[in-house]
């Protein structure tokens, strides 16, 4: 992609964008005026496409000295009025996790977004680890896109968000979703506030046990307020048959899916016309209870398709307890799908047909495909490093 065409495009252009790209320019349309990072793949193209496009864009960009820098400049950026955007690697929020978990305490006055681009089967990791798990106990909101477009639309929305409630908002993508390249009509470009002026208030920032502690109220106020909008946000959708619907009649059986998997389970389900409703879920923490609720009620069994923890598995076992539900759930925790690496159609199909016989074949065939082994990211700061060793 030529990055001064996906600088300039104007509102409805449509251009061919990795999902990390649309990340890039939903933050230019969202009037950020800083951003901030430590590459990492699946990451790191939404900085070498900032980094590029920064002094144009008049955007003050930052290759930080380690992740929890990353989310300090973003933190101090937006806690002084203005737009910030940072992005990582899962493993690199983990650096970032003591700074993160404050400024959720400590809130932001402009908007502030964090990317946590997660790593499903380790392709360029040394984990798995789920990212989902961070916006549970640091209580910030968290949405999961499925493909390119929605990165840049949930992007935009990620930052409204953050402004009206004062707090940071994750986003998890995971290298299926930051890699895949399609069609993303864009928006209109925010004029930059570039300008900011942060404001002393020693009871707000200083966060000392007595401050902690009050901000942890408002905190958890916050939260309650952001529950009752996410029962009723758009983007947790119903899809039947290959259409959007309302709602559904009773049925034996039906899905519930976010990220990268739903795409998979709805390949699946239209591909083999199965008469199963799937419950696409996209703002997923605070978790969509009601909605969840209404979801199950006209169903007998649910499967619950996700990568890579069962953290929404747990969250549907819990709601079936509370409100005494005769469902009954498959999925990690009780053998039906994989509990490790990335999903594709093929093991959703396999692991469905263990409770539901449907026509067609089993795996689709493979291609025979050269070998690619994996290598360091051009520019990756460590391959210096390990050059200078072996002269050594």
């Amino acid at each position: 992609m030529n990055m001064i065409q996906l600088l300039e495009a104007s509102e409805g252009d449509e251009l061919f964008l990795l999902g990390n790209e649309a990340a890039a320019r939903a933050a230019i349309e969202s009037g950020i005026a800083v951003a901030s990072t430590y590459p990492g793949t699946p990451s790191s193209e939404i900085g070498d496409v900032l980094s590029k496009i920064a002094p144009k864009a008049g955007i003050y960009f930052e290759f930080s000295t380690n992740e929890k820098v990353a989310v300090e400049v973003a933190a101090a950026a937006a806690a002084s009025g203005v737009r910030s955007f940072t992005f990582m690697k899962h493993v690199g929020v983990n650096v970032a996790s003591d700074s993160l978990v404050s400024t959720a305490y400590t809130g932001v006055e402009a908007g502030m977004v964090l990317l946590s681009a997660d790593d499903p089967s380790m392709f360029s990791s040394q984990n798995e680890q789920d990212n989902r798990h961070y916006p549970r106990f640091a209580n910030i909101p968290l949405l999961e896109p499925s493909n390119p477009q929605e990165i840049l639309d949930f992007t935009k929305y990620a930052f409204n968000l953050s402004e009206k409630f004062k707090l940071p908002v994750m986003i998890r993508t995971t290298t299926r979703i930051s890699h895949m390249r399609s069609k993303v009509r864009v928006g209109e470009t925010q004029k930059i506030k570039r300008r900011g002026q942060f404001k002393k208030d020693p009871g707000r920032f200083v966060l000392v046990p007595s401050t902690a502690r009050t901000m942890h109220k408002k905190l958890v106020k916050k939260i309650d307020k952001i529950s009752r909008i996410v029962d009723k946000s758009p983007f947790n959708q119903i899809y039947y048959k290959g259409r959007r619907v309302s709602k559904i009649e009773d049925s034996a059986y039906g899905i519930i899916a976010s990220g990268g998997a739903f795409n998979y389970a709805y390949d699946l389900v239209n591909e083999k016309e199965l008469p199963i409703p799937i419950l696409k879920l996209r703002f997923t923490y605070p978790f969509p209870e009601r909605l969840v609720h209404r979801f199950l009620e006209c169903l007998d069994e649910v499967f619950i398709i996700e990568e890579v923890d069962p953290i929404m598995e747990k969250e549907v076992l819990s709601i079936i307890g509370e409100r005494n539900l005769k469902v009954d759930v498959h999925g990690k925790l009780d053998g039906t799908f994989p509990k490790i690496y990335e999903y594709n159609q093929d093991i959703i199909g396999d692991s469905i047909r263990k409770l539901i016989r449907f026509r067609g074949q089993g795996k689709i065939p493979e291609m025979r495909l050269p070998e690619r082994p994996p290598t360091f990211c051009p520019g990756c700061p460590h391959r210096a490093v390990y050059y200078s060793m072996n002269k050594a």
